[in-house]
């Protein structure tokens, strides 16, 4: 007799930002002339850029032509959208990877999951607390075994002192949702540990773009070595203002040998078999980008939300509400102490019923985000201001 797997019944029932959208629903449909602000979920609220939007114009026109029409695409993408990826993101920083290194998909987010089937379930995975709720769900979905970690200098002394042994780390540098970065002294010292203890590196760079801390990696191939044990994600979601169009890339290094097998193959192979290619559209979009050079088009509405950013995050200092080691602004999130330290959730339901502005709950990003909060600079400037005003008196 068919049977549930048991693991679905272990995660929550809704996911965060789903929960956070009914939430959204039920109170605009229930206040119909609130100016509801949402600083919550981290979408991109400004159009694709110029160069994207003609290199989509241009995948259209060639499948409209019987010459330069396409069907199908490779399950790990295009080659022309990886020679681009291959000299603009990594090459310039003397990195080297190969094409057959490059998979491309629709989002980070699919490829960080499904990347699990490749191994077996019950491993012990280490997650930092608070962070980005699909590494937890995913593994939860697996049947995997997950240990937390707030600080990565304290989880490499307990692995080095044999207190702890994981199969597999996950960093998110810069952190969803604390916008921190991961030194590069200390991704040395973990990529020393992880080839010395057997376990793989799963690197989340989804919003390096975002960095303004000078002196800090982009990449985890930057380090020696990496290429011996860790797995990159990249998206164009945020980067690109991608969310619509949905497009992402992952490395997976054919160097990374598990039981005298190449992951590398074995992803491939994942690929092949359910995943259909990423879109040609999507892939020509940023194609042209890279191609044209426009990467001054995508910077520019980056540097738009990280001012944004910038203005909740001095507006919360102002309120004593920020931890004292966040100085740089390396994300589109604020991550802040709630006031007179309420629950997290507490804190949404007052924002939501007295100020019509919308955050995310720490909470939903592990324990160690209870008393804490999320808002994002993904929304327009004025609406930015609009907030703060509202806010001001919390």
């Amino acid at each position: 007799m068919i049977k549930i797997n048991n693991n679905y019944l272990n995660i929550k029932d809704n996911y965060l930002f789903a929960k956070i959208a009914e939430e959204k629903r039920n109170y605009v449909k229930n206040n119909k002339n609130a100016d509801l602000i949402d600083l919550s979920i981290g979408d991109v609220t400004l159009p694709l850029t110029p160069s994207i939007c003609n290199g989509t114009i241009n995948a259209i026109t060639n499948l409209s032509n019987k010459d330069t029409f396409t069907g199908y695409p490779p399950s790990s993408g295009h080659d022309f959208l990886k020679e681009e990826i291959i000299l603009k993101d990594y090459e310039k920083n003397n990195i080297n990877i190969n094409k057959n290194e490059i998979f491309i998909s629709d989002s980070s987010k699919s490829d960080i999951s499904n990347v699990l089937d490749i191994f077996n379930s019950g491993i012990t995975v280490a997650v930092q607390d608070p962070v980005y709720p699909a590494y937890v769900d995913s593994n939860i979905l697996r049947g995997n075994n997950i240990v937390y970690y707030e600080d990565i200098l304290n989880l490499s002394h307990d692995i080095e002192n044999n207190k702890l042994s994981i199969d597999i780390l996950y960093i998110c540098s810069p952190n969803n949702p604390t916008g921190k970065v991961v030194s590069r002294e200390n991704l040395e010292i973990i990529i020393k540990l992880a080839k010395q203890y057997n376990f793989l590196i799963f690197f989340d760079g989804a919003y390096e773009a975002f960095i303004t801390q000078k002196n800090t990696i982009h990449s985890i191939y930057e380090i020696n070595g990496a290429k011996d044990v860790a797995i990159e994600f990249r998206s164009f979601s945020k980067t690109a203002g991608y969310t619509p169009v949905r497009l992402s890339y992952t490395i997976v290094p054919d160097k990374i040998i598990i039981n005298n097998t190449y992951i590398n193959a074995l992803f491939k192979r994942l690929k092949d078999t359910k995943y259909n290619g990423p879109s040609y559209i999507s892939e020509y979009g940023i194609y042209n980008l890279y191609k044209e050079n426009k990467f001054d088009e995508i910077y520019n509405n980056i540097g738009y939300y990280l001012e944004n950013t910038k203005l909740l995050l001095d507006f919360f200092k102002s309120k004593n509400l920020i931890d004292k080691t966040i100085t740089d602004v390396n994300s589109p999130y604020v991550w802040i102490n709630t006031p007179n330290n309420i629950k997290s959730w507490d804190f949404f339901y007052e924002l939501l019923n007295n100020y019509s502005i919308v955050g995310t709950p720490g909470i939903g990003f592990g324990k160690n985000g209870e008393y804490h909060f999320r808002f994002t600079g993904f929304n327009t400037k004025e609406n930015t201001l609009k907030a703060i005003e509202r806010m001001k008196n919390i």
